[in-house]
């Protein structure tokens, strides 16, 4: 057995257990392991990624990890970290938030690799056809109030002069005790992580289990996800960085780690990377040597995109980044273009100016804002700093056609080094 809690420890994954010995225990045998994940969004965001990836080291070093869906618990929502109560979320937003991170979860987890292979649950399953009064009977009984008072995240709510804690959120714990206790009867679960701010979820599964099963099981948290300023890791000023494309482009969430602060690579590369302890130290000291060259928020970048996205991805992430530094623009859809170009102005023209003897150069970059006369349009040509989707224009008479498009409706001109604008060309 590898020793995966010593991997843990040395990149930083271990904020609590509940056993100091747990590092000797998980070395006696394969142990089963889980992980829960309401399904508030229909994609599962770079908070996700500590929980996955340390699922991922477990499996990787024999044991079992299950990736447990909130169908019921996020139903109710879990109060722990939140200043205010969420808001419900229908049964049919919940089922289609279910299908957008299923398919996510299953990228970074093996379920064809034997014994370790990994479980994909949905704890409606099992919760859904329980009664209320039987829930009261076989969990309640079994509950202190007293215990559930004293959890941090209900008292913090409860200590609120505004807000406070509905019955709805108290019940949240006792659905994710109950969880661990099924886990365990039906697979034989033993462990559960989670972000550090799930301490008393955890904590109140294994006192569930120890009262209604008579048996010892077990927990571990892992710091929540910060930059070194003490800011959340993964949001930025447009939202969250998410691991859907549809909702952040593989352009995107590749810029977002290679703009990372020198001061959180190697945080990162420890916490979301398959590398091994001398390929990142290695990495970190080239880095250091020569921060400017950004070496290890590339390494960091590539290898959080080919898991998240694929090779292809990765590729055209990589192919768009290099058109920001002059790359010429071939080959790509609007939407990519659209998202390399977000904060690059544009204006919508008709695509009728494109017919005919087409569109005049000059008059294109009157058009786009680039120049403000004729005059300057010609001069800045003569110059040799107007660029066409990143290619020069030397020829002032040059007419514009939908030959020369980026992508289906947009062109890309360019004055001097990094001065864009794009021109849109619909009905």
């Amino acid at each position: 057995m590898q020793d995966v809690f010593a991997e843990l420890s040395w990149r930083g994954l271990v904020h609590q257990t509940t056993d100091p010995n747990l590092g000797a225990w998980l070395r006696e045998k394969p142990r089963t392991i889980y992980a829960g994940f309401d399904p508030t969004a229909d994609s599962l965001h770079v908070g996700h990624l500590v929980a996955l990836m340390t699922l991922r080291r477990f499996q990787k070093a024999g044991h079992r990890p299950i990736a447990v869906i909130g169908g019921a618990t996020g139903m109710i929502g879990d109060p722990s970290g939140k200043s205010e109560e969420r808001q419900l979320l229908s049964p049919e937003t919940l089922q289609a938030n279910i299908a957008g991170m299923a398919p996510q979860l299953r990228r970074f987890l093996d379920f064809e690799c034997g014994s370790a292979s990994a479980l994909l649950l949905n704890n409606y399953d099992w919760i859904g056809p329980i009664s209320y009064l039987e829930f009261l009977r076989d969990v309640g009984k079994h509950t202190p109030v007293s215990v559930m008072l004293a959890k941090e995240s209900v008292r913090t709510r409860l200590e609120r002069s505004e807000g406070g804690l509905s019955y709805t959120e108290f019940s949240y714990m006792l659905l994710q005790a109950y969880d661990f206790v099924h886990l365990y009867q039906a697979y034989g679960c033993e462990l559960q992580i989670g972000g550090s701010d799930q301490w008393g979820n955890i904590t109140a599964g294994i006192d569930l289990a120890r009262r209604l099963c008579g048996v010892q099981l077990y927990g571990l948290t892992c710091p929540l996800l910060t930059r070194s300023d003490g800011a959340k890791m993964g949001k930025t000023e447009a939202g969250a960085i998410w691991l859907s494309a549809q909702r952040t482009s593989p352009y995107q969430f590749y810029q977002y780690w290679i703009n990372l602060p020198d001061a959180d690579v190697g945080t990162c590369l420890r916490f979301f990377t398959d590398l091994e302890t001398d390929a990142i130290e290695a990495a970190l000291a080239e880095h250091q040597n020569d921060p400017s060259r950004r070496e290890g928020q590339k390494l960091l970048a590539g290898e959080l995109t080919r898991l998240v996205h694929g090779e292809e991805a990765l590729a055209a992430a990589r192919r768009a980044s290099d058109i920001l530094f002059g790359a010429e623009i071939d080959h790509l859809t609007d939407a990519q273009l659209e998202a390399i170009f977000a904060d690059v102005p544009s204006r919508p023209l008709s695509k009728t100016r494109l017919e005919g003897e087409g569109l005049w150069i000059v008059e294109a970059l009157c058009e786009a804002g680039l120049a403000k006369t004729r005059s300057e349009a010609r001069r800045l040509i003569a110059q040799g700093g107007v660029y066409l989707n990143n290619r020069r224009v030397d020829d002032m008479e040059r007419r514009l056609g939908p030959q020369d498009l980026a992508g289906q409706t947009i062109l890309v001109l360019r004055t001097g080094k990094k001065n864009y604008a794009l021109l849109r060309f619909g009905e």
